[in-house]
């Protein structure tokens, strides 16, 4: 009966924090508007093939796809709910809720559910867009897509919340913003990088998740090391959150 209740709580509560980022203008040009813009000026252009080499027979709209699922997951992921988290702590929010029957780990719970929620519209509308743009969905890998897209969120969400916890609201924005950038521009995200520098971002969460995404929508296939590195990071992004969070 009481996990029947607690879990009612947690759907309320994901519901709330889902309607919350719906209905947030910057939430949703974060979130939705900027990566369908980056995805229509990937898939029109040949940007991605003067930054990277592309595999043989790839288009660039097919390429450039993985990168924005990724984009879209460190927006909503990390950006957003870090963005959104920083706030209502400041505000008082965090801390009245987790005196509730729903607890401090109902919060955490109903932001993650949240996060997933967004991130199915996210998704329906990028390859619904890429599919116009020409996205070949014979070649994609579903089962290593939505395993990439869930271990890349459960990680930078981790983080996302750890630097709401400990960060001032201002410098959250500002830290979240500039990371949310260099994810997408040197990161990984959006498309390889090669040599050391490459290799070193594929061991972080962006770079994990665009390699994890890649091949899942480039080549097919499922990338057990990336997704593996995805969730070694979400574990102790959560180890770090309960230790050093406040939501004070």
């Amino acid at each position: 009966m009481t996990t029947s209740v607690s879990l009612r709580r947690v759907i309320a509560q994901t519901r709330f924090e889902t309607l919350a980022v719906l209905r947030n203008g910057e939430q949703l040009l974060l979130a939705v508007i900027l990566p369908l813009i980056i995805l229509v000026g990937l898939g029109r252009t040949e940007v991605l093939s003067s930054l990277t080499d592309l595999p043989p027979g790839i288009s660039e709209v097919q390429y450039g796809a993985a990168g924005v699922l990724g984009v879209a997951v460190a927006s909503i992921a990390f950006a957003g709910q870090g963005i959104q988290t920083a706030f209502d702590r400041r505000y008082g929010v965090l801390r009245q809720l987790a005196t509730t029957p729903l607890g401090a780990a109902g919060v955490i719970w109903g932001k993650l559910g949240a996060v997933i929620c967004v991130l199915v519209v996210q998704a329906t509308l990028l390859l619904a867009a890429a599919g116009l743009l020409g996205l070949s969905f014979s070649t994609l890998s579903w089962p290593g897509m939505i395993l990439s897209l869930l271990a890349g969120a459960a990680a930078l969400v981790s983080w996302g919340v750890l630097m709401a916890g400990t960060l001032r609201p201002e410098a959250t924005l500002a830290v979240a913003n500039l990371l949310w950038v260099l994810m997408a521009s040197v990161g990984g995200l959006l498309f390889h990088r090669e040599g050391m520098w490459g290799r070193v971002m594929e061991l972080l969460p962006p770079g994990a998740l665009g390699t994890a995404l890649r091949a899942s929508v480039v080549d097919g296939a499922i990338a057990w090391p990336s997704l593996g590195i995805l969730v070694a990071w979400a574990l102790l992004g959560t180890l770090a959150a309960r230790r050093w969070f406040s939501f004070d």
